[in-house]
């Protein structure tokens, strides 16, 4: 399949290019370079450009088969701080580059969703049933994007497929690409830098929470198993797979001390840490139940917290100079 994957020179989405690329598809990306980084799309064609650029983004959808849409900003905090920013481009922007593939004739759509669109749930494991109801900007653009995906669908005929993701870590087995993020807020980054005293310690946001050890837990999934998920998911449309929202998770959550004892380990060494307050909003524990993307993609995530950890860390020496 031709495809354009936009926010390809990304973090999650260089690891689904490498993916389609191994599948041989022919892949397009399309990367404003914001977050993004050229060498990470190596895998590709790129062209440079904003989804909401709609100079860039009619060649750009020229003659292709299906979008796998990464193009969004991500932070949760940032999100809280400037909403109008969010708003401005994960909806507007989002919202113009929707229109504008739906007139290209493309009609197969995979979304890099998240779990930020459940906000506090009520039961855990999360299920897809689960009410959708945001706590922050970041939470309500994206469900923003997956209420037009499912309007777009009736009135358009438009397929899709929405990846709600938890917390994506780790990094390609090989070493090539990862996580490279400036400023860095995700976990075992963090803790990778605070164990080479890039960082002075990892502050450990509430150790009070409800759980076994205080502090708070997530399902963590290695960027190559939602990579996968979303290559499984354009097979899922091209063979007449109807519109679906799935949750991306390994269906077991860590505690933030687990995931430091995990790095602890993989590094050898200990990783100071301080004690800090909660984050406002932050649940105790955010886990998924990925049973429905099992048995619609026939998927399962096949790797651990210790390769998480340890394909991180790679990642991290290499591209930093240092030796594991």
């Amino acid at each position: 399949m031709r495809i354009v994957v936009t926010g390809g020179a990304g973090y999650i989405g260089s690891h689904a290019v490498r993916v389609l690329a191994r599948r041989g598809h022919q892949v397009r990306v399309l990367d404003n370079l914001s977050t993004g980084h050229r060498f990470l799309a190596q895998d590709a064609e790129l062209i440079e450009g904003d989804i909401g650029d709609l100079a860039k983004l009619a060649p750009a959808l020229r003659s292709v088969d299906a979008v796998m849409n990464f193009a969004a900003l991500a932070s949760v905090g940032e999100s809280v701080e400037n909403p109008r920013r969010y708003f401005d481009a994960n909806v507007a922007g989002g919202l113009r580059f929707l229109n504008q593939v739906v007139d290209s004739g493309v009609r197969l759509f995979i979304q890099s969703s998240t779990c930020a669109v459940y906000g506090l749930p009520e039961e855990v494991p999360i299920r897809e049933s689960e009410p959708r109801r945001p706590v922050n900007p970041y939470g309500a653009s994206k469900l923003f994007f997956e209420n037009a995906l499912e309007a777009y669908a009736v009135a358009y005929g438009l397929r899709f497929v929405s990846l709600r993701y938890f917390n994506a870590a780790g990094a390609d087995e090989s070493g090539d690409i990862g996580e490279l993020h400036d400023p860095e807020t995700h976990l075992v980054p963090r803790i990778l830098q605070a164990a080479v005293g890039r960082l002075p310690e990892i502050e450990i946001f509430g150790a009070d929470y409800p759980t076994p050890d205080g502090t708070c837990i997530r399902d963590y999934i290695h960027v190559n198993d939602l990579a996968e998920a979303h290559a499984l998911g354009l097979d899922y449309l091209a063979v007449g797979g109807a519109p679906v929202a799935l949750n991306l998770g390994t269906g077991a959550g860590h505690s933030v001390n687990e995931v430091i004892a995990a790095v602890e380990k993989t590094v050898g060494r200990r990783i100071p840490q301080k004690i800090g307050p909660r984050r406002p909003g932050d649940p105790p524990v955010l886990v998924a139940d990925p049973s429905k993307a099992q048995a619609v993609l026939r998927w399962k995530a096949v790797r651990q917290l210790p390769e998480i950890v340890s394909t991180a860390w790679q990642w991290f020496c290499r591209s930093n100079g240092r030796r594991p």
